[in-house]
């Protein structure tokens, strides 16, 4: 009888530990700011999670440090916006191979006062140059991540070093996007920011898009499974199966059905 009863209770056991074994998996995601500010994470990860059984915890940090995060081992996959840097991750070896996801793009935002007389310009390099020459108010994110990169590529395009001029005309927040566009419209500052999180943002007030349509300004993201043959602790077939989801028909499609006020914030464009 007692053989009986343990054969009974190793069965259960048995059916009950090898069921959720799918949903107890996590994978950890190194990403952005505005993957996060936006909303896209919160509307897209559920679905996956409902799919598969695994969790994705985001990291959502500025792009420079999300990649140093990964560089450390920290996370499974990364999920970010610097082409160039992603580029250098991978031939380091610190990731597998890197995939296009999506696109949106930058724009210059700036109160109606408008003292530098950028609104309607389509030339963004040309628009930092007008902010220079006339001293106007300019928050920068200052933080190495994706935005702050293609800011400073600009700024350098226009022979400017606005960091000559930090703590007078152009400042540096050191927070990412939504902090930074709350510090910038309260100083009256001009900001550039990823559009997502500009749609996204409750705090516009009588804000306008000054400037747009610059393919300089033009944004894309980027996924990458971090190398698990230089880190053990990665979890390479639940990142890998986040990533195949990602780049296949139906995460390209949540991406693109993802709209606030009408507006889509991200454009599929996996090949």
């Amino acid at each position: 009888m007692l053989k009986g009863i343990l054969i009974a209770l190793s069965l259960v056991l048995g059916t009950t530990s090898s069921a959720p074994a799918q949903t107890d998996s996590f994978i950890v995601v190194q990403s952005t700011t505005s993957t996060q500010n936006s909303g896209l994470f919160e509307y897209m990860l559920p679905k996956f999670t409902d799919q598969t059984g695994i969790e994705v915890r985001v990291v959502a940090v500025g792009t420079g440090q999300a990649i140093k995060n990964a560089m450390n081992g920290d996370g499974d996959v990364l999920f970010v916006h610097a082409k160039p840097a992603e580029k250098k991750f991978v031939a380091e070896g610190y990731g597998v191979a890197r995939f296009d996801v999506m696109y949106n793009d930058f724009v210059i935002v700036g109160p109606p006062s408008d003292p530098a007389g950028i609104k309607g310009m389509t030339d963004a390099t040309d628009a930092l140059r007008k902010i220079a020459e006339a001293r106007a108010p300019f928050a920068s994110r200052g933080d190495d991540s994706g935005t702050n990169k293609a800011e400073m590529r600009l700024w350098k395009d226009a022979g400017i070093d606005p960091t000559t001029f930090s703590g007078e005309w152009y400042r540096e927040t050191g927070s990412g996007m939504g902090a930074t566009l709350n510090t910038g419209t309260a100083m009256g500052a001009y900001i550039m920011t990823d559009r997502a999180t500009w749609i996204a943002f409750n705090n516009k007030g009588d804000y306008e898009i000054m400037v747009e349509g610059d393919p300089q300004l033009f944004n894309q993201y980027g996924v990458i499974l971090v190398n698990p043959e230089r880190f053990a602790n990665v979890n390479a077939k639940a990142g890998q199966t986040f990533i195949d989801w990602l780049l296949g028909e139906e995460g390209q499609e949540i991406i693109a059905s993802y709209k606030l006020d009408g507006q889509q914030l991200f454009f599929p464009n996996a090949k």
